[in-house]
């Protein structure tokens, strides 16, 4: 298999016919029709549908075009990574956050960014967890910040700070205790993500030892929805306390401490372990975690740092 052949598929499958693809790429349309029979032939399945209105992909065809750009695309940054071995860092890097995480370090980071690395352009994406961690591994992300304390063979994790949760009201309704044991939930109507999100599995096994059932009035989603609907009495939620820092800080919401251990979350700076950092991204990293850390010195970001008392000090690599 060779590049070349790759780059003919994907080629052919954008223009969406021999011809065009012919056209756009400066090949002769019979050399294509070659070229893709081999590769047909070497992967054992057809690609292609064909038709006299052009062609289309097969599910194999579809399946096989993923990981032609994943490919295409690793070639690219290896080329990108030579060039740019003795020069200033430059080219694109994407970074993925949580929607939690992008609230309070997206902003700081493209600030800093922009400051000492006027030469790269970030791309950033906010996700669950979960999502960032499927596009790590496929090449869709260069890195990310993201909640996470298991151990994940698929990436290289650096451990940043414990982000802890806080009990978050409104303040035109009941006022809660500044310290509340965790068992005290169970009596506040709660608005809370979805079982299959992050902070709604940390949520549900730290009480489960306690055989308590909490009150949840809605599942949301959203983040900014969650925050309006706690400042209109809805109902009270969990969140980080610097998701809320503002509306704390305005006086629209109210945060009070669980007193519990087992309410927070690690973020780590994670990147995948089968492809190389190109120097754009590894100083993006370098930067990031510069930036976080100022942020949890200074109280910016509240929280408990981990990632060692130096930047450089005795972490994995990421």
């Amino acid at each position: 298999m060779e590049l070349r052949q790759l780059r003919y598929f994907v080629g052919i499958q954008e223009a969406g016919s021999l011809l065009k693809a012919s056209t756009r790429l400066h090949v002769a349309q019979p050399a294509l029709g070659q070229q893709m029979a081999a590769l047909e032939a070497e992967v054992g399945a057809r690609l292609f549908h064909r038709s006299s209105r052009g062609v289309t992909l097969t599910e194999a065809g579809k399946v096989f075009l993923e990981h032609a750009r994943v490919v295409l695309s690793d070639v690219e940054r290896a080329r990108t990574a030579v060039r740019e071995s003795a020069a200033v860092p430059s080219g694109d890097v994407s970074i993925g956050l949580t929607t939690t995480v992008g609230l309070v370090a997206t902003v700081p980071i493209l600030r800093a960014c922009r400051e000492r690395l006027p030469q790269v352009r970030l791309k950033v994406v906010e996700a669950y967890s979960g999502f960032l961690r499927e596009w790590l591994v496929s090449g869709r992300l260069d890195l990310a910040l993201l909640f996470d304390d298991r151990s994940d063979p698929a990436l290289a994790r650096r451990p940043l700070l414990e982000d802890r949760l806080s009990f978050i009201t409104g303040v035109r309704g009941a006022t809660a205790p500044r310290r509340m044991a965790l068992s005290a939930l169970a009596r506040w109507p709660l608005i809370l993500p979805g079982k299959e999100h992050g902070l709604r599995r940390i949520i549900d096994e730290a009480i489960a030892p306690l055989g308590i059932e909490l009150d949840i009035v809605a599942e949301m989603e959203s983040l900014n929805s969650v925050k309006r609907a706690v400042e209109d009495g809805i109902g009270c939620t969990i969140l980080p306390l610097g998701a809320v820092a503002e509306e704390v800080a305005a006086q629209r919401l109210a945060a009070s401490r669980i007193a519990s251990p087992h309410m927070s979350r690690r973020i780590v700076c994670a990147t995948s372990v089968t492809r190389p950092t190109t120097a754009a991204c590894a100083a993006v990293i370098d930067l990031a975690v510069e930036v976080i850390r100022g942020m949890v010195t200074t109280g910016a970001w509240p929280g408990r740092w981990v990632g060692g008392v130096g930047i450089e000090a005795n972490l994995p690599s990421c």
